[in-house]
This record gives structure tokens, C-alpha cells and sequence, in this order.
């Protein structure tokens, strides 16, 4: 794929074309709903507009760099804006990787109905919840993912403080994950979440005799620590702090 980049009258913005089409047809429904048929109709997302972001996986994609402030999508084209602060330098390789990574996944750009995952923020979420479900996806997860593992929610113990995420993936079984667990993740919720007092692994048992059981892997500290540089690189990268 060749992605070609338009100069815009704003200095913030940039225009990507893939060369491809990015939204389906004026007939697509979810292009009607905001707003009528017709081929000028996009579909326009801030940092902030939450529900909208996940009605795209190309928005949600794209909104995992750091430093974009909008993003617009045409009929053959997306539009980036990025914050003054960001550098194109850095924020240009990052999007041409997520459009490519994108149509490689063979998913639309825009979705009649938002596109649910273990930390799509429900409405029936509390503050506390909303708040472990964003770090983990827009802090902590990229990071894992970056050495082939992925990172789970799956609840929070308002009783206790305890949050209990699955690892899959690389994670599963690796030496360093509970250096992982507690250095990073377990570290990250505490800091910016003080309601959290612990991060637990709930991992799935495969065995034939019970396959219902469930075996739980603390993130406290063990004899088996053995930290490897390239996860708490990733995670130091990922501005998740980690001590010893």
C-alpha cells in the first residue's frame, strides 16, 4: 500500500490518502445516520467524543498515538490534526502503520453499531472502572502487545481494590510477567487510581479432568523476578512507572 500525505491550510492537519476507499458508500447506513446519503458526508471524531470512537476501529486505531487532537474521514481520505505540541515527525510514521494495519484487519472504517471489547466504557461503568478500563487501553496494553502478549480486564473488587485482569498471548507462562504485573501494571492503576489497591491474573486452566478451574496468579513479588529490559523499556516508553 502506498499512502500518499496532502499538505492542508492548517499546519495541524495533514491529509492521508490510502489510494483506496476509506468510508463504503453513500448507501452505507452508519453515513446516513450522521446526517443523510451523499458521498460528502465523513465521519469526524475528538480525543473526547468517546461513543463515536467506538462506532470506527479505524478512529479507535489511530487514536492510540499519542499527540492526534481529531480525525476526520472522508470517502478517500483521513485527516489528521494534531495537537501544537506534537511533532509530525513522529506522529506521520505512527499513522501510516495504523491505516495499513487497518485494512490489513479486513474491518470497515465505520460501524453501524460500536465495536464492544473488554474496556469499552459501559454506561452502567462508575468512575473507578471507566478509569482502570482507559489506562489499560490506552496506556498498559500497547505496551504488552508490542512483545506479542495482550492484557484483560476483567473486574474491579470495589470491596477489596483488587482488579482482575487475564493475560494472553507471550504473557502466558513468560518468566517476567509478574514483574510485569506488579512493576507496571499494578503499579500504574495505584498511582492514578488510589481506590486500587492490587492487580491479580486470573488465567483460564486448559487440563481435561476441570476445565472450569480457574488459577489465580498474584502480582506479589516472587523468587522467579527475573526483569527483562525489554518489558520495562516498553513500559518505561509507555510512561507506566515501574520500581524495584
Amino acid at each position: 500500500m502506498f499512502i500518499q500525505t496532502v499538505a492542508t491550510p492548517n499546519p495541524e492537519s495533514i491529509k492521508f490518502m490510502p489510494g483506496r476507499a476509506v468510508l463504503e458508500s453513500a448507501d452505507d447506513s452508519s453515513l446516513e445516520e450522521m446526517g443523510g446519503g451523499g458521498t460528502t458526508n465523513g465521519f469526524y471524531a475528538t480525543r473526547s467524543d468517546k461513543e463515536e470512537i467506538t462506532r470506527s476501529p479505524l478512529t479507535k486505531r489511530l487514536f492510540k498515538i499519542d499527540g492526534i487532537k481529531s480525525v476526520y474521514l472522508g470517502a478517500d481520505f483521513v485527516t489528521i490534526t494534531k495537537y501544537a505540541e506534537a511533532n509530525w515527525a513522529h506522529v506521520r510514521t505512527f499513522v501510516f502503520s495504523a491505516i495499513m494495519d487497518h485494512y490489513q484487519s479486513g474491518k470497515p472504517a465505520v460501524t453501524d453499531t460500536p465495536e464492544i471489547t473488554d474496556t469499552t466504557i459501559l454506561e452502567d461503568d462508575d468512575e473507578i472502572v471507566a478509569m482502570i478500563k482507559e489506562l489499560l487501553e490506552t496506556r498498559i496494553r500497547p505496551a504488552v502487545q508490542e512483545d506479542g502478549g495482550d492484557i484483560r480486564y476483567i473486574l474491579f473488587d470495589e470491596d477489596t481494590g483488587v482488579v482482575q485482569v487475564q493475560l494472553a498471548g507471550s504473557c502466558v507462562g513468560c518468566p517476567s510477567s509478574s514483574v510485569t504485573l506488579k512493576n507496571g501494571v499494578e503499579n500504574m492503576l495505584m498511582h492514578y487510581i488510589p481506590e486500587v489497591t492490587g492487580v491479580i491474573s486470573v488465567e483460564d486452566e486448559t487440563g481435561d479432568d476441570d476445565l472450569g478451574d480457574v488459577v489465580v496468579e498474584s502480582s506479589e513479588g516472587s523468587g522467579e523476578e527475573k526483569k527483562q529490559k525489554s518489558y520495562e523499556e516498553r513500559l518505561a516508553a509507555a510512561g507506566i512507572p515501574f520500581s524495584d
